[in-house]
């Protein structure tokens, strides 16, 4: 089976109508994707996607363009030797290198690239990658830069040390599912009675976490987030979020001010490519919540790639890693990254804040889960509740925890009729007086 063509899509959707996905750093999103089809020589499609927020969308899916070529005559049976082509060109690789819009394009033609390959073994990608031998897991990465934090030795100790007991860790999935927490009660731009509401539907649905946006003023953090803690009491986790809006003193001035309602984490604290910066705030922070407990610094959804994850963790400025699908180089970076997390110990939490990323993480932490850390412990995979209807396989919630997808693939497929209806600027949801 080889790729012959590449189709590419700018898809957006008006969340910023509603205010969907606001926060201090991004007042009125469109959630939006660069969206690739990989036709093949025979009935089978690989679809995948990167993630924006709307205008310069046409910019990712113009790079996606520009990477085409690289993919074209190729199967997916090397899925390591395919992410480098992409990623190794001497010229494309100046325009990053491995960052910015052209790592975006990488990483949904990748994706695509695991789509493909999940169908064609008829097998969803947490499966196809838990299946897979260590040495196999080891190919998928490239190990530029990383070997001062992380061998393939070691990489292949840990997993094969992770090898018993991956057939009941899936049973275990299947049965019970993945924790997940819930962002949708806490947008920026939402009144206090709709966070109240939001939050007490959560408890009710089973989260055991929210996350509450911060960060635009004070005054109106601290009032949220006291709204939120007597809502849903004591023992249910509230995080935090403040999309990079912070300079590192102001983060520790504000996370101190907030730290008496017993913040989980604080997310995104500062600019994600300062690295010290995250590991003072996180001292800054170490007995800053009720009883000295620790305000927890969490970061990822930014990060540009597998290179400041590893800083990030040799500088232990992190307690959680937000690896996500889309903004590094794919299902095979976040290889590297899972495998890091796992030699540093640091629970990984994807971010998921986005059209599609919930059914795209969830394979990433299932896969983590039964292949490389076997623990669930504080892991949970973030949950938004806006656009999953139009996905051919959208992600299933019961009782706070994603169901494992059964479906072949990557979860990735948008449906027909949402592709054409919001594919900017022809598509009826953007014509005037839609």
């Amino acid at each position: 089976m080889k790729i012959v063509a590449v189709d590419t899509y700018d898809i957006r959707f008006p969340t910023s109508l509603e205010l969907d996905g606001s926060d201090a750093m991004n007042p009125d999103p469109d959630y939006s994707a660069a969206y690739v089809v990989l036709r093949t020589d025979s009935p089978v499609e690989g679809h995948g996607f990167t993630f924006t927020i709307g205008r310069g969308n046409e910019l990712a899916r113009a790079a996606i363009d520009t990477l085409a070529p690289f993919v074209i005559g190729q199967g997916v049976d090397d899925l390591g030797g395919f992410a480098r082509r992409l990623t190794h060109d001497s010229q494309i690789r100046w325009l990053g290198p491995e960052k910015g819009v052209i790592h975006l394009a990488a990483a949904a033609l990748i994706n695509a690239a695991w789509d493909l390959r999940g169908k064609a073994e008829g097998k969803p990608v947490w499966r196809v990658l838990s299946e897979m031998s260590p040495q196999e897991l080891i190919d998928l990465v490239d190990w530029r830069y990383l070997t001062d934090a992380l061998t393939p030795a070691e990489a292949y100790d840990l997993l094969k040390a992770a090898e018993p007991g991956r057939a009941e860790r899936a049973e275990t999935l299947v049965r019970l599912g993945y924790p997940a927490y819930t962002t949708s009660p806490g947008w920026l731009g939402y009144d206090d009675a709709k966070v109240a509401r939001l939050a007490s539907e959560a408890v009710d649905a089973g989260y055991q976490q929210i996350k509450l946006k911060v960060g635009a003023d004070l005054d109106d953090d601290v009032r949220r987030l006291a709204l939120a803690r007597a809502t849903v009491g004591p023992q249910i986790r509230i995080a935090v979020d403040a999309n990079q809006r912070w300079d590192v003193a102001e983060a520790i001035a504000w996370m101190t001010a907030l730290a008496p309602y017993d913040p989980w984490w604080i997310e995104e604290p500062t600019s994600p490519d300062d690295v010290l910066g995250h590991a003072d705030i996180r001292a800054a922070l170490a007995t800053a919540g009720p009883g000295g407990a620790p305000v927890r610094v969490a970061t990822g959804e930014h990060v540009a790639n597998r290179v400041v994850f590893k800083q990030l963790l040799r500088a232990q400025a992190i307690d959680f890693v937000q690896l996500d699908a889309c903004r590094v180089g794919g299902v095979n970076e976040n290889v590297a990254i899972l495998l890091l997390a796992a030699k540093f110990g640091r629970p990984v939490c994807p971010h998921a804040g986005g059209v599609g990323l919930c059914e795209l993480v969830q394979h990433l932490s299932m896969f983590d889960y039964v292949a490389v850390s076997g623990d669930m412990t504080d892991r949970v995979i973030e949950y938004v509740d806006h656009l999953h209807e139009h996905f051919v396989e959208p992600v299933v919630i019961q009782n706070g925890c994603y169901r494992v997808p059964q479906a072949p693939g990557f979860s990735a497929q948008m449906l027909p009729e949402s592709l054409a209806r919001y594919e900017f600027p022809d598509g009826e949801a953007w014509r005037p007086g839609r």
